[in-house]
């Protein structure tokens, strides 16, 4: 445990290869199943990772994936994880309706419950694409039972971005024990920066998430909530040519360096599970919506 005695979120956005952001304009959806699935294996190497620095933490799943890949999700319940919504194919969540929405966390969360055996009771929105324009899709949550999400990004971004948001947990509808955990953010010079994980962590250097996170654990005395997906572990992928090259030179850069530096990671802080963070946030007197 670090000298701060606080223990982080650690997440593992579960989407394969194909289904980014970065490619989302170039590979189509009705294309996916004709391509080379490697999530499963790259869900097998994470769990001897998280195996060999002795930390648990929560899977954010696509349905899609779970769909194709059900004895991975067996896996990641049985080693001790926490398996939990990433709702069904990516999309953002802000270009459904709510009625939209409500069926594709039904649906999602029906095929993850099966194919696992675990209930599901965290949420992470595909690209944190909860924010000001769809504040309503917490309540939707609330109104399906979910104990906690992990969907908004507090900072302003081009592919998404909630700048007036607490930047730690609060309750985003009223009358609901929903907590909704950002991920995390650190301050320099008044202005947040986004620090918890994902791209930044893979292309920036090292030092720049372990002075973040302390930050947050010293300064704040809150945990930190860090985040990668299964494909950042992976070098060998196909690359897409076809992509803009703004998009590559993200989903590409220093692939062959990210598990080395996730080993560090998980070795110099203390690691949980995102529902027994929100246990504890829970316990807090938090924030209410933005």
């Amino acid at each position: 445990m670090t000298e701060s005695g606080i223990v982080n979120g650690l997440s593992v956005d579960v989407e394969d290869w194909f289904q980014v952001g970065a490619f989302e304009n170039t590979i189509h959806r009705e294309d996916w199943d004709s391509l080379q699935l490697r999530v499963g294996d790259n869900v097998a190497r994470i769990l001897d990772l998280f195996d060999e620095a002795g930390v648990k933490a929560t899977f954010f799943t696509l349905g899609w994936v779970a769909e194709r890949n059900r004895s991975a999700m067996r896996s990641i319940v049985e080693r001790g994880h926490e398996l939990a919504s990433h709702g069904y194919d990516h999309t953002r969540v802000f270009t459904f309706t709510p009625e939209q929405f409500a069926d594709d966390i039904a649906r999602a969360r029906a095929i993850l419950e099966d194919a696992s055996g675990a209930r599901i009771t965290g949420y992470r929105a595909p690209s944190f694409s909860i924010d000001a324009r769809n504040p309503w899709a917490h309540e939707v949550l609330a109104d399906h039972g979910y104990a906690y999400s992990s969907s908004v990004a507090p900072v302003v971004h081009d592919h998404y971005g909630w700048r007036e948001a607490p930047r730690f947990a609060f309750n985003p509808v009223a009358g609901s024990d929903l907590v909704e955990i950002p991920v995390t953010t650190a301050m320099f010079r008044g202005r947040r920066l986004a620090a918890g994980g994902g791209g930044f962590f893979r292309v920036l250097p090292y030092g720049f998430s372990r002075w973040a996170i302390r930050q947050v654990n010293r300064r704040d005395a809150r945990p930190a909530v860090f985040y990668f997906h299964p494909w950042e572990v992976d070098p060998d992928q196909p690359r897409v040519a076809t992509a803009p090259m703004r998009s590559r030179l993200r989903h590409y850069t220093n692939l062959a360096r990210m598990e080395d530096k996730l080993s560090g990671l998980l070795k110099e802080f203390s690691w949980g599970r995102m529902d027994e963070l929100a246990k504890v946030e829970a316990g807090r007197s938090l924030e209410w919506a933005a």
